[in-house]
C-alpha cells in the first residue's frame, strides 16, 4: 500500500506525564486547540518532506508512527524528541511563545528521529553538532518546501517565530550569517562561528553544551547555505539529496567530525549527479567557504537498511532546538 503519514497528537494539560490526552488523530477534523492543529500540520509537512522529496517513509522508513505531545509542563521554554515521541512547551510568555508556532522547530526536533535511525550521531563535539546541523539542515528544508522559497528567497533562519515581542532577535540561529540571530540581555548574543577560525572548543559536558554541539553546528550550517545558495534552485532538491543521501548510506562512524562528513558529501554527490558536476563543485564551495577540509582517507558509502531496532533500545532523551 501507499504510504501515508500516521500521526498522534495529545495534550499533556501541563503536566509531565507522556502522552497525555489523544487530541487529534490522523484523518480527523482540525481540534479546537491551536497547538494540537500546529502540531499535527508540522508532523505532516515534515513527513511530506522525507516522503515526497527523498522517497522515505516515515523517520524510520518503516512508517514510524509520528506521536507529539503539547502543552508540556508549565511555561516550558523548549521542544524536544525523546526518542519515541515530539514534546512542545507553550513557552514563558515573554521570551519565548509557543513552540509548536515555529514549522522549522518542527522539523528540526522531527529530524533528530531521522538521525537516530540513521547515521545515530554521538551527541558530543563535531559529531554532535552534526547531529545539530542536520536537524536545522531539514527542519529549515521544511519551511522552505512549504512556503516554495528557492535557496535565493528563503531566509534561512531556525526559530523565526519563537521571540516574543521584546526581544532583541530574529531567531534562534541564522544559516545565513551565524552568530547574527539574536543580541539580547536576557539571552546573551549569538554565538555561533561561520568559520573553523573561530571553532569553540569546549568541555564535552552538559554545563558546556557537550563540547558545544548547538554552538559550532553554524559552521556545517554555514557550508549547507553556501552550497545551496551558489548552485541556486530549491535547496531542498540536489543539495538537501545529497545531505539526505549520506545519512542514509553506511559509511560514516557515529563519531565523525567535521571533515569526515564534509568528505561523505563530496562522495554522495559525485555518486549521485557526477564527479566534476555542478552539485559536486557547489558542496565543495560550501565547505571551502567554512575552512574545513575533507578527510584525506577515502569514504565508501554503502547502502544500509534502516536502524529499526533504535525504538527498542527504550528513549533517549535527544538535546532540544535551543541552547
Amino acid at each position: 500500500p501507499a504510504a501515508t503519514p500516521d500521526r498522534a497528537v495529545h495534550d499533556a494539560e501541563h503536566g509531565t506525564g507522556l502522552p497525555g490526552a489523544l487530541r487529534r488523530s490522523e484523518g480527523d477534523e482540525p481540534h479546537a486547540d491551536e497547538s494540537v492543529n500546529e502540531a499535527y500540520d508540522g508532523l505532516g509537512h515534515t513527513w511530506s518532506l522525507f516522503h515526497e522529496a527523498y522517497g522515505r517513509n516515515s523517520l524510520d522508513d518503516a512508517g514510524l508512527k509520528l506521536v507529539a505531545s503539547v502543552h508540556f509542563a508549565k511555561d516550558y521554554d523548549n521542544a524536544f524528541w525523546d526518542g519515541e515521541q515530539m514534546v512542545f512547551g507553550d513557552g514563558d510568555g515573554e521570551v519565548f511563545g509557543s513552540f509548536t508556532d515555529c514549522l522549522d522547530v518542527i522539523g528540526h526536533e522531527l529530524a533528530h528521529g531521522f538521525t537516530q535511525y540513521t547515521a545515530g550521531f554521538v551527541y558530543v563535539g563535531q559529531s554532535g553538532a552534526l547531529n545539530e546541523h542536520v536537524s536545522d539542515v531539514f527542519g529549515v528544508l521544511t519551511v522552505q518546501r512549504v512556503l516554495g522559497h528557492s535557496a535565493e528567497q528563503a531566509d534561512w533562519l531556525v526559530g523565526k517565530d519563537l521571540f516574543r515581542p521584546g526581544v532583541k532577535g530574529v531567531a534562534l540561529r541564522s544559516m545565513k550569517a551565524p552568530g547574527t540571530a539574536y543580541d539580547d540581555p536576557r539571552l546573551g548574543k549569538d554565538p555561533q562561528p561561520a568559520h573553523m577560525d573561530d571553532y569553540e572548543q569546549l568541555p564535552h559536558d552538559e554545563a558546556n553544551d557537550n563540547g558545544g554541539v548547538h554552538i559550532n553546528s553554524g559552521i556545517p550550517n554555514h557550508a549547507f547555505y553556501l552550497a545551496a545558495t551558489t548552485l541556486g534552485g530549491n535547496a531542498w532538491e540536489a543539495p538537501g539529496q545529497i545531505w539526505y543521501d549520506v545519512m542514509t548510506t553506511g559509511g560514516l562512524p557515529k563519531d565523525a567530525d567535521f571533515a569526515a562528513f564534509a568528505a561523505a558529501t563530496l562522495v554522495a554527490a559525485g555518486a549521485r549527479y557526477g564527479e566534476g558536476s555542478a552539485e559536486q563543485q557547489a558542496v565543495r564551495a560550501g565547505w571551502n567557504g567554512v575552512g574545513v577540509a575533507a578527510a584525506a582517507s577515502p569514504v565508501h558509502l554503502t547502502r544500509s537498511r534502516p536502524d529499526t531496532r533504535a525504538a527498542a533500545r527504550g528513549p533517549r532523551r535527544l538535546p532540544d532546538a535551543r541552547r
